[in-house]
């Protein structure tokens, strides 16, 4: 038996499961990671935080980055917040319609006087914006000193083509929400100078359990400014006094992570790497390729991309009434997200299988 197919037997979702763009249900092993550290909880805290390094060397490993780069977070909102706040006197560049965890720290941080955010704007009312190398370029002004992204946007399903984007801006950085993505894209994620993940999506981890994995360059330009206790030189020297910050991306952290939300976060990433993150993007791929032609098919439109470089997971429906649509699909056994009025989001992963996409096209037939 492959690797890619011991992956997907770890998994036990319903058929029918069609919304990992909102929860990924976890897998056995990450279940047991929890089990195990809550038993060994219960003897005392001794070697729980060896979680910490295991889960961060595969961070490094999946990413690319320097294990100096790489710091466990709660969330992805938690990880974008600590950039922000960081990134005194930047000029960021940002959509409106980017998940608000891609927009409230850029806005709290301007609010407090730290950084300015400027938006690319719609260029039609109803079309969302795609974050495009052209809309970029034509958004950034020599004032910039950074540009938010996502991965896979949320809404329509649009992957950030990252090396076209690192092209335009340049030496400006290049900060990604890979939350919707990473874990179901073959993707040098280098390209970034910062990546930062919630796990409890696509990598199928849980709550709590989240990176992010900076370059030389980001930590570089980056103050501690929410920086807590652990990320200080020496921080169990009690003495009262304010330490130099600690090197890398350590000096972003507050507290010490939970080693349960650690263990889930290692026991999610080495079961990709046991697959293999290509092998679990290709056949992420082809399912979303398979779900788009049979709406198609169906006589459904589809509004998110067609083509396969464009997309990852995501695929978005225009229906009538979606949050009917989404209520008689749950009747069904079937699990989707409702987005506005009009349009159903379906999300497979690698554990999709092709009679459930032939099921959920025929029951969205027009």
């Amino acid at each position: 038996m492959s690797g890619f197919d011991e992956y997907t037997q770890q998994f036990e979702e319903p058929s029918g499961y069609f919304n990992f763009a909102s929860y990924g249900p976890p897998s056995r092993p990450v279940v047991e990671a929890l089990s195990g550290t809550a038993q060994a909880a219960a003897g005392g805290a001794a070697g729980l935080h060896d979680h910490d390094e295991r889960a961060l060397a595969a961070v490094s490993r999946l990413t690319g980055f320097d294990r100096a780069g790489c710091l466990l977070t709660t969330s992805t909102s938690a990880g974008l917040q600590q950039i922000a706040f960081g990134l005194r006197g930047a000029d960021v560049l940002v959509s409106r319609d980017e998940f608000p965890a891609n927009l409230y720290p850029w806005w709290h941080a301007q609010e407090a006087g730290l950084l300015t955010v400027r938006h690319v704007t719609r260029e039609r009312p109803d079309v969302p914006v795609r974050m495009t190398a052209n809309a970029v370029a034509e958004a950034i002004t020599p004032s910039t000193t950074a540009v938010a992204v996502s991965a896979v946007d949320f809404r329509t399903g649009y992957r950030a083509d990252l090396a076209a984007l690192r092209d335009v801006i340049g030496e400006r950085l290049l900060i990604v929400d890979g939350i919707q993505g990473f874990g179901v894209l073959d993707q040098d994620w280098q390209l970034a100078d910062a990546v930062v993940v919630g796990g409890q999506k696509w990598l199928r981890a849980g709550w709590g359990a989240g990176f992010m994995a900076l370059s030389e360059r980001a930590v570089d330009q980056l103050e501690p400014i929410l920086g807590g206790w652990t990320g200080v030189s020496d921080p169990g020297d009690y003495d009262g006094q304010p330490h130099t910050p600690a090197g890398g991306a350590s000096q972003l952290s507050v507290t010490y992570a939970s080693p349960f939300t650690s263990a889930a976060l290692w026991a999610a990433l080495e079961l990709l790497e046991s697959a293999g993150a290509p092998a679990v993007a290709k056949q992420v791929a082809e399912s979303a390729s398979l779900l788009t032609s049979g709406l198609r098919s169906a006589d459904v439109e589809v509004l998110s991309p067609r083509d396969e470089e464009n997309r990852a997971g995501i695929v978005v429906a225009r229906v009538d009434q979606a949050a009917s649509v989404r209520d008689r699909l749950a009747q069904e056994g079937f699990t989707a997200t409702a987005h506005g009025s009009d349009r159903i989001r379906l999300s497979v992963h690698a554990t999709t299988r092709a009679a459930a996409i032939e099921e959920v096209c025929r029951l969205l037939r027009n």
